[in-house]
């Protein structure tokens, strides 16, 4: 069921596209994604961190990475085809994605960006990430998410074969 007293770009573009999804309102802050995982009553593995990297030419990209999993930076930086690839600063990801730390995430966004889903997220049947609301969490199926992110990417970050890189 959807918190209709909730608003944020991403709830609006999730109403406008006829998705299903719940909003999940936390009790007090969150202080680590496990705590987030708990009180959403999800595994750590749903919870979707939303990253953004700055590229070079001032471009930016969204990487969707599935709960404590980290960031190969090696093969990231080869699928972008650039030695040049730095996580954006708070200030950035608010002035590219309208969103404070903690509530990001590809959907509704003012400016089109490449949008990369690391391929193991495709395994989970249901997640969860930001809403565009601090405390705020949206809970949908796997399968609604990509169909609300018509231009993506799926890498599987952690099969390539190392002398590729």
């Amino acid at each position: 069921m959807t918190d209709i007293t909730r608003d944020s770009p991403s709830i609006r573009r999730l109403r406008e596209l006829g998705i299903d999804f719940w909003v999940f309102v936390h009790p007090s802050p969150v202080s680590s994604l496990e705590q987030a995982a708990f009180e959403r009553g999800l595994s750590p593995d749903q919870i979707i961190r939303s990253i953004l990297f700055r590229l070079p030419e001032s471009e930016y990209a969204m990487v969707l990475m599935p709960g404590l999993r980290q960031i190969p930076w090696k093969a990231l930086r080869v699928h972008f085809k650039t030695n040049r690839l730095t996580l954006a600063s708070e200030q950035e990801v608010k002035e590219v994605t309208g969103f404070e730390l903690g509530a990001v995430n590809p959907l509704g966004l003012p400016t089109p960006m490449r949008i990369v889903l690391d391929a193991s997220l495709l395994n989970l049947a249901t997640v969860s990430l930001g809403s565009g609301i601090r405390g705020t969490g949206l809970i949908l199926s796997t399968s609604s998410l990509i169909s609300a992110l018509p231009q993506h990417e799926v890498v599987d970050f952690f099969t390539y074969e190392p002398g590729t890189l």
